[in-house]
């Protein structure tokens, strides 16, 4: 069955969301992060998205589309965070910032942009617990997904048995009920408007299964 990461990032009311997406079987809450720097959109600081615990008990499923990933790494591993990732196209200090998420206990992962090549991640894969494919460009919620994702999953589901790597596949942007079936290929989806805008928040998750 395929496990569903729920993003409140286009959320107009985050409490009352995170709230009701408590009440679901949602298997994990996706938490982005923004620097405005890496991605031109900026996120709420540390200081306000440390409450997430007051509203959902889930946990937490991190992605930083941040320069600098050591930064924010030991803030976001103070929480209920199973994972933590960051974006391979860094090029700078992956696998220092890979063995610090690990340091704490907690799952590695890289994320990965539509136009980078999914053969980036192989040095890496030794180090990863999860790869998250970017199905949009990173930054911004409410893209529609791009096409050729399904062929970029493929591709990576060949190249993590031809590793004998472990990691699973979570897929990120435009994913919905018509697009799931092309997600075939992965353990994992992010959704976020398509379930935050439902009136059935559990409905619109069992139709991702």
């Amino acid at each position: 069955m395929m496990r569903v990461s729920a993003s409140f990032l286009n959320s107009k009311n985050p409490p009352l969301d995170l709230e009701k997406l408590n009440d679901t079987d949602v298997d994990f809450i996706h938490v982005d992060i923004m620097d405005g720097k890496f991605v031109k959109n900026k996120t709420m600081p540390f200081r306000e998205m440390k409450n997430i615990y007051k509203y959902t008990d889930k946990r937490l499923d991190v992605h930083l589309m941040v320069r600098n990933p050591e930064k924010y790494i030991p803030l976001y591993a103070e929480l209920n965070t199973e994972y933590i990732t960051f974006h391979v196209e860094l090029e700078d200090k992956i696998e220092e910032n890979l063995e610090l998420i690990k340091k704490y206990g907690i799952k590695s992962g890289l994320a990965i942009s539509p136009n980078t090549p999914v053969k980036e991640l192989v040095p890496y894969l030794p180090l990863l617990d999860i790869i998250l494919v970017m199905s949009v460009e990173p930054g911004m919620g409410g893209q529609e997904f791009i096409d050729d994702t399904m062929d970029r999953l493929a591709e990576l589901r060949v190249l993590l048995k031809e590793y004998n790597s472990h990691a699973i596949i979570n897929v990120d942007g435009g994913v919905n009920r018509m697009t799931r079936s092309r997600c075939d290929y992965s353990d994992m989806v992010v959704a976020g408007s398509y379930i935050i805008n439902g009136d059935n928040f559990q409905e619109r998750i069992d139709s991702l299964r």
